[in-house]
């Protein structure tokens, strides 16, 4: 009997959905971005790209969406037809879908971008012309890029600026918190994450440990805290 290869499948499966990512953005022209990703290597997790609607590159870093969904782990569902906003201000219709073995386990992500800017324009002159419209509201902003590390920074920085507070300033509770919605967007399944937001927070790497095990056991009883 042959003994079952779990990454030798998943392997099967990325090469065999390369084509495609490039048929996809063949077939909508460059107003189109399409980016597979392999989670078993989260800093470089971009394993094919075809279009520069986000300007990836292979062996680039997952944006925080992707690192929302290593969180998730086999939960994880497919996002589809998200808005959201690069750092450059461009406005993005993106899904997220997840890959998954046989075994159900997900283990990576093929992704479409679409600039939707045009779309946006032709959208309201439109309804301007049809006496119809109006500003739906901002979309989110999202980080791409191929440095995982500029990922880590810019969700600290946007906890950060919802908390409306220094690390200093919070209390105990708060940091918990704080720690937990981090590793709720999947921030700690990066390696060196710990590292970066203790330096970050300017605390020391065994505070941070500390304050991300208690995050855990707080969230679920049962936990044996970080295993990086």
């Amino acid at each position: 009997m042959v003994e079952h290869d779990p990454d030798a499948e998943r392997d099967a499966i990325i090469g065999a959905l390369v084509p495609v990512v490039h048929g996809i953005a063949a077939t909508f022209g460059p107003v189109c971005e399409v980016v597979l990703h392999d989670y078993r290597q989260p800093e470089k997790s971009v394993v094919a790209v075809a279009g520069s609607v986000t300007g990836r590159a292979v062996g680039g870093a997952m944006s925080e969406i992707g690192m929302r969904v290593l969180a998730r782990g086999d939960e994880a569902r497919d996002e589809l037809n998200y808005v959201t906003r690069n750092g450059a201000g461009q406005l993005l219709k993106s899904s997220t879908m997840v890959l998954r073995d046989s075994a159900g386990a997900v283990f990576g992500a093929l992704c479409v971008n679409v600039d939707a800017g045009a779309v946006r324009q032709a959208h309201a002159l439109l309804g301007a012309l049809a006496g119809i419209g109006g500003d739906p509201g901002p979309a989110p902003v999202t980080t791409f890029g191929n440095d995982i590390d500029s990922v880590v920074d810019a969700i600290l920085d946007a906890h950060q600026l919802r908390q409306h507070q220094t690390w200093a300033g919070l209390d105990r509770a708060e940091r918990l918190e704080f720690f937990r919605s981090l590793d709720e967007h999947g921030v700690f399944a990066v390696r060196r994450a710990v590292e970066q937001v203790a330096a970050r927070l300017g605390i020391s790497r065994a505070s941070a440990y500390s304050y991300l095990s208690q995050a855990r056991a707080a969230t679920d009883p049962t936990s044996k805290g970080d295993n990086q």
